[in-house]
């Protein structure tokens, strides 16, 4: 191997966004360059900031963690961005209306990963929902070229719908981990005891209880879908394809009957390249 060159902040940004192997990856891929530049250094901030609480096992180190990306936050917004995701990201901040507070939700949110594993009702799962997915849709959505102020309404619906779609497919994951994002109110709607989660059992209570779940996520998508301006639809097609990417996925997961305890259920890239560009080029969900 010859010597490594260090890379600058655009190529570190760059390889973490595609490392990732996420759906947003494709929905970029059709964006103009700045923009696809801007949202790339943003999406690489997100996924910076979701290793801390995903990699570090120690709670107090990751809390220590989030407290320096916090301050590194504040010191990029004066001026003095010393981590390449910020060097990367702040070129943009003025052209697309992303303020400190926007990058501070999502540090709260996966503070909030640190802090608890169990949401007591959907209120209190929304508001993790909002900071960690809401705020990010929002400022794609920016990014994207939002014209009309409603869109933010859209963006937010949006987040919460890719969220919730998270949290079906990665339950079986998340409880190797302690944690159920499942409003504990819900499973006892349902009957659905904690331990059950946590030890990965099926039971036709839990299949009850996803579906319920499932049809929730189905009514974010269409309100979001229903609030998005006329005037917006073409600029917001990147998020677009991740709704119909993601809603694949959630119909994926209810044609396997919620057999996501003991797997991942997952898209393949090609099929994810091909949903992405049958919106762009035909405007299909």
């Amino acid at each position: 191997m010859g010597q490594s060159h260090p890379m600058n902040p655009q190529q570190y940004v760059q390889q973490k966004a595609a490392a990732s192997g996420s759906s947003f990856y494709y929905a970029f891929l059709f964006l103009p360059r700045p923009r696809r530049a801007a949202i790339t250094a943003f999406y690489a901030f997100c996924r910076e900031i979701d290793d801390v609480v995903d990699e570090i096992s120690d709670a107090s180190v990751a809390r220590t963690k989030l407290v320096w990306w916090q301050k590194e936050v504040t010191q990029s917004f004066k001026g003095q961005p010393t981590h390449p995701v910020m060097q990367a990201l702040m070129p943009h901040t003025s052209a697309y209306h992303i303020e400190p507070r926007h990058l501070l939700a999502v540090i709260e949110g996966c503070q909030m990963d640190l802090d608890q594993t169990r949401y007591l009702d959907y209120p209190a799962l929304q508001r993790y929902c909002h900071l960690v997915a809401g705020v990010v849709g929002e400022v794609a959505a920016q990014i994207f070229g939002q014209t009309d102020p409603a869109t933010t309404q859209y963006a937010h619906r949006l987040g919460q719908a890719l969220q919730l779609t998270n949290i079906l497919r990665d339950v079986g994951e998340d409880a190797l981990r302690g944690r159920i994002y499942l409003p504990v109110n819900d499973l006892q709607q349902f009957d659905v005891k904690a331990h059950e989660v946590l030890k990965r059992e099926y039971s036709e209570r839990f299949t009850a209880l996803m579906r319920f779940q499932a049809e929730r996520a189905h009514r974010l998508y269409d309100e979001a879908l229903a609030l998005l301006p006329a005037a917006d639809r073409r600029a917001q097609k990147p998020g677009l394809m991740m709704a119909s990417i993601y809603r694949t996925l959630l119909r994926e997961i209810e044609g396997d009957n919620f057999q996501v305890l003991h797997q991942r259920i997952s898209l393949t890239p090609l099929r994810k390249f091909w949903l992405a560009w049958k919106m762009q080029a035909l405007g299909l969900m």
